[in-house]
């Protein structure tokens, strides 16, 4: 037993200084969506806005996408069937700029999910060379487009997906939103996604998608993805599977986005997502995180059961000690590159623990075929085994 506990602690520190590694070589390769010489001709550029029920949001989002200093651009913003004041204030924005369009959201059909069918309707109306699909409650500062566009013709790449400034303003939103970009900065290792086709290795952020036109229409666009939850993740995987190019870039000082403004928006928002992101797969997502909860909950309990009295062993809080230091220092490089307070990075169990249940939840809802999202009950997920 004591070996088999050596070996343990062990490994989980070898485990957390090579995610420490990822996240550092990730650093490097995720660089900020600007710099660059611009094109000899821009490209026309749609803008694409799918709202459903964002009176709080649409018109700031509206018009910092109005103000973007791109050549050749057009607006367009389909409203989803809103029982608000969207639809309003869209009109009135639309009567004051040409470069806006207001498209009128038809009935969804069976087998779509809400904002993919939106987003279809977008791409369909769209004239542009270039489609740029953003979130309704997305700011964007003026030379956003322009960076992307840029970066995405420097990259050669058919997608440019970005991640902007996410504010986090309750303590819910402090606690659970920073895991998920920590998730993509320390386990994804770009250097390897980019070079390899496997579908698994990749990530996107749908309030950044930046398409080629010809690209969007070789993957069969959003009706390639209809059904799946998570559409962002899911169009970057059809990239991969046509042999296309994607990158992905920070957009943190051209971007940024407060995703919900309390905790019962924190909990649906990523109920619905989480369990999706894997494919509804029951192992490979127990599995995963069960790991995690091992690598980053089991040290800093090691060193309150020590704290304690309950446990006596020198290589145990050394080990322990070793762990929760590379923890620390893995959440503090994500929340610096993101730009998430630094303290968080010491609440990192309370952020595990958190994210856990909202995983469990998120596997309860996919089962119990009772996963909504604004007022839609979600399409019935298949759910697998492996």
């Amino acid at each position: 037993m004591g070996s088999f506990w050596t070996y343990h602690q062990f490994s989980i520190a070898v485990f957390a200084a090579c995610l420490v590694l990822i996240a550092l070589s990730n650093w490097r390769l995720l660089r900020r969506v600007e710099g660059g010489a611009p094109p000899a001709q821009w490209p026309r550029v749609s803008v694409l806005v799918p709202a459903r029920n964002e009176e709080i949001n649409i018109g700031d989002c509206v018009r910092s996408l109005l103000t973007q200093n791109c050549p050749d651009l057009e607006v367009i913003v389909l409203d989803d069937q809103s029982c608000d004041r969207t639809g309003e204030i869209l009109a009135e924005l639309a009567s004051q700029d040409r470069r806006l369009r207001v498209l009128a959201g038809q009935a969804l059909p069976d087998g779509w999910l809400g904002k993919h069918w939106a987003c279809q309707q977008l791409a369909e109306s769209a004239t542009g060379d270039l489609l740029f699909f953003t979130d309704a409650d997305t700011r964007h500062e003026p030379q956003s487009l322009r960076h992307g566009v840029v970066a995405l013709m420097t990259e050669q790449a058919d997608l440019l997906t970005a991640c902007p400034r996410l504010e986090v303003v309750t303590w819910a939103e402090k606690l659970v939103i920073p895991f998920f970009p920590w998730g993509v900065l320390s386990f994804l290792p770009l250097a390897l996604a980019y070079r390899v086709r496997a579908s698994a290795l990749c990530a996107a952020n749908g309030q950044y998608m930046l398409f080629r036109r010809a690209a969007y229409d070789q993957i069969g666009g959003y009706a390639a993805v209809r059904a799946d939850a998570v559409d962002d993740i899911a169009l970057a995987r059809q990239i991969k599977a046509h042999g296309l190019s994607w990158r992905m870039a920070l957009a943190t000082q051209d971007v940024r986005c407060r995703m919900y403004r309390n905790s019962a928006q924190v909990f649906e928002g990523f109920t619905k997502n989480l369990f999706a992101g894997f494919g509804y797969r029951v192992l490979p997502f127990l599995l995963i995180w069960l790991w995690i909860c091992i690598v980053f909950l089991q040290p800093p309990i090691v060193l309150a059961l020590i704290a304690a009295g309950l446990l006596h062993s020198t290589y145990s809080v050394v080990m322990a000690a070793v762990g929760v230091f590379l923890a620390v220092l893995l959440w503090g490089i994500s929340n610096a590159r993101f730009g998430f307070p630094l303290y968080l990075a010491l609440l990192y169990p309370v952020t595990t623990v958190l994210t856990l249940f909202i995983a469990a939840r998120s596997v309860a809802f996919a089962v119990r075929g009772r996963s909504t999202w604004k007022g839609r009950t979600m399409v019935q997920a298949r759910i697998r085994w492996w």
